[in-house]
């Protein structure tokens, strides 16, 4: 067995990838990416990722300023395990429900770790970027994902309430430097 790793999203991939979006969509997430066409249509899908023409979250509306986004996955023994997106900067919308960072693992593969090493490996990179202090929010019930955070340093800055267009989200802050 080899070790988690992160990397580029890649062909090698496309089965466990497309096997990980049916787990997501059994759990109503993701419903926006079409397993079909993702098949047919894979290979545009990475060198979109990679060129940050696509993200792995809802199409933005049209009043969303886009900003610079790096794709990345972690992949154990040739297995997609989950996802790390960073933001290079915080629009306005970001700053209260998006974050610099957002980190998903593939329900088949939650609660062995590797929500943790996901982030661990990945914060050297937010730094690498340029982000030396990193937004991250969750939804107020996600508590795995406060536990990942927290166990990385996080920090709870505050609870930004629901609006009409958005969920309530807890703000927390780390440090990856």
């Amino acid at each position: 067995m080899s070790a988690s790793k992160l990397v580029k999203p890649a062909l090698d991939y496309k089965e466990s990838y497309l096997e990980a979006l049916g787990e997501f969509h059994a759990e109503g997430r993701y419903k926006f990416l079409d397993i079909d066409d993702l098949r047919e249509n894979f290979e545009q899908f990475i060198t979109d990722l990679n060129d940050g023409n696509r993200h792995l979250h809802k199409p933005y509306a049209d009043w969303v300023e886009p900003v610079p986004e790096t794709a990345l996955w972690l992949v154990k023994d040739e297995k997609y395990i989950g996802s790390l997106n960073i933001r290079h900067r915080l629009n306005w919308h970001l700053e209260k429900w998006g974050g610099h960072v957002n980190f998903v693992i593939r329900p088949s593969m939650r609660g062995k770790g590797f929500g943790k090493k996901i982030l661990q490996k990945g914060l050297p990179i937010v730094n690498y970027v340029g982000i030396e202090r990193a937004l991250f929010t969750i939804a107020p019930d996600s508590k795995s994902a406060a536990r990942v955070i927290e166990f990385c340093g996080g920090e709870l800055e505050d609870e930004v309430p629901a609006t009409e267009q958005f969920p309530a989200r807890l703000r927390y802050w780390i440090n990856t430097n």
